[in-house]
């Protein structure tokens, strides 16, 4: 396995980009309210993304071998709906919660991220979801560093999220980002620690743990993009674009909006071993 290693003129770059996609999450978030279609929500970051940013929305259009094309620019998964849900004009209610998902292309460079989105008043349940969810992402992110392995960052993430009584979803997983939409490595979010590649500094890949309330097991809706949940139990995710650092980790998809880190990330980071 070849992990590409960023030099400072392209992790400059990639610091744009990623900046770029979190500023599109920024702009969504005032409109996402009950009655709002995702289809709405699309048509206003698609505009942003082509006309304000100068940028190119990565997932439209986008096919990958066995794929439909992508038809939005925009994912927008709702309630049981894991990833890759495609916009529609079905209008959003009142304690749903949605994933939203969005890849900017800046002059080349893709920046990815997603967050997740309560519509008005959520359930106590569908908020300690998303909670637990965003935090077991940020309990991987502060595994990163020099030296550390990839395995270390899925233990963290696995063992935060089974604790607080859900479960990893293992069929997808964050990805190398760069010129390319999917690099290496896969980032898994489960795992063993001390396993599988070693982190060195100018990587950049996503941390994206899919967390359910339910079982882990999905499936395939017809339109061959949106994932779903077998028992129909919520799914939440997080999503953060991330370069490992001389001494430790920087995300890079933070932007005015970005939702603070939680208190245990906050810390200064450890020293390289």
């Amino acid at each position: 396995m070849t992990i590409p290693i960023k030099t400072g003129a392209e992790i400059d770059a990639m610091r744009t980009a990623c900046r770029l996609a979190s500023e599109v999450l920024d702009l969504l978030t005032p409109h996402v309210k009950p009655g709002v279609t995702t289809l709405e929500l699309d048509r206003i970051a698609h505009d942003h993304i082509v006309h304000v940013q100068g940028g190119i929305p990565a997932t439209l259009g986008y096919q990958p071998p066995g794929y439909p094309p992508y038809p939005a620019s925009l994912c927008t998964s709702v309630n049981h709906q894991v990833c890759h849900g495609i916009p529609n004009d079905r209008p959003l209610k009142n304690g749903d919660i949605v994933n939203i998902d969005v890849t900017v292309i800046k002059d080349g460079w893709h920046g990815d991220n997603s967050r997740m989105y309560i519509v008005g008043e959520g359930s106590i349940a569908a908020k300690r979801l998303c909670q637990i969810t965003y935090e077991a992402m940020w309990k991987g992110i502060v595994k990163v560093r020099p030296g550390a392995r990839l395995g270390d960052i899925g233990h963290a993430i696995q063992t935060y999220a089974e604790a607080a009584g859900y479960s990893v979803v293992r069929e997808f997983c964050g990805h190398g980002v760069g010129r390319k939409f999917h690099e290496e490595p896969q980032v898994l979010h489960y795992g063993q620690p001390g396993t599988l590649e070693e982190l060195k500094p100018g990587m950049i890949f996503t941390i994206e743990p899919m967390i359910n309330a339910g079982r882990r097991e999905i499936r395939e809706l017809g339109d061959g993009w949106t994932i779903v949940t077998k028992d129909r139990s919520l799914s939440a995710q997080w999503e953060h674009t991330v370069l490992v650092t001389e001494s430790g980790y920087e995300v890079l998809t933070v932007s005015a909006g970005s939702p603070p880190p939680p208190e245990f990330a906050r810390a200064p980071l450890p020293a390289a071993a």
